[in-house]
């Protein structure tokens, strides 16, 4: 049996790998933020099932979820960074209010978490960390350029880490999905307060592309479960792992990009080092 905390476990992504996990016998902690829904996710399995409430922007209330887990089910097998959410708006729309808060959810917290955890995995030389990024923190979109800062921070931290405590035993997984047929469009996404007219044909694009696909995503969120499932937890496991055929397509088109581009100014980059003796 394995033993999971997943944080945003009240909804999406996170409510759909909890119940995969459940399914299979898994004993699973799931941080909420609505009091409403403990009762609702105990009911799943009970004995198994345990929910606790959590802000992800209190560090001390992270570290106290993650002490609970510990104890509850006697020491953590995997920890899901899953809470997150969505921030539409041109860069220069966004209030510093509004990046700091986006960046207290999608990256202190899963630090804060990740931080928390490792004392255990690293004294019992095991563990896996599985971050939920997004195919945003690969490519960027305008419209998403703080949300998709968060995601590319969070990239770069699960694959320094990956580095650091992969000797200690410890895996990695950087999850990067693509549109998900969950609530991001409705509850889980936030639009800056400021609007400049100048962007209305192109970052602001991006709120009328999620708000018009919202519920026709290609991304099955109980299909996502069962992928994270089978790699939770192995030796092989990746380091990366994309989901859906839009983040393959996103990500590819960004990689390919960056190489063409790379490939032509290369002799300009490196023309900077000093000349050979």
């Amino acid at each position: 049996m394995t033993t999971w905390l997943i944080t945003g476990a009240g909804g999406g992504l996170g409510r759909a790998l909890m119940t995969a996990a459940l399914a299979r016998g898994d004993s699973v902690v799931g941080t909420v933020r609505d009091p409403k829904l403990i009762a609702e996710l105990e009911a799943l399995a009970p004995g198994r099932a345990h929910a606790l409430l959590a802000d992800m922007t209190d560090e001390a209330a992270v570290h106290a979820a993650v002490e609970t887990a510990e104890a509850r089910l006697g020491g953590l097998d995997i920890l899901v960074n899953n809470a997150g959410y969505g921030l539409v708006g041109a860069v220069e729309e966004a209030s510093l209010a509004e990046v700091r808060a986006q960046f207290e959810v999608n990256v202190y917290g899963p630090i804060a978490a990740i931080q928390a955890v490792l004392p255990h995995f690293r004294r019992r030389r095991a563990g896996h960390i599985i971050n939920i990024t997004s195919v945003s923190g690969l490519a960027a979109w305008a419209g998403t350029g703080i949300y998709c800062g968060s995601k590319h921070a969070l990239e770069g931290i699960g694959r320094t880490l990956a580095q650091e405590v992969g000797p200690l035993g410890i895996k990695v997984t950087n999850i990067e999905p693509g549109g998900i047929r969950t609530d991001f469009a409705g509850r889980s996404l936030r639009v800056t307060a400021r609007k400049i007219d100048d962007y209305s044909d192109t970052a602001h694009n991006a709120e009328r592309s999620l708000n018009g696909h919202a519920g026709q995503e290609g991304g099955d969120p109980a299909k996502m479960a069962a992928a994270i499932l089978r790699i939770a937890g192995q030796a092989d496991a990746p380091l990366q792992l994309l989901l859906g055929a839009d983040a393959v397509h996103y990500a590819t088109q960004s990689w390919a990009a960056f190489q063409e581009e790379f490939g032509r100014w290369a002799p300009l980059s490196l023309s900077t080092g000093f000349d050979k003796a």
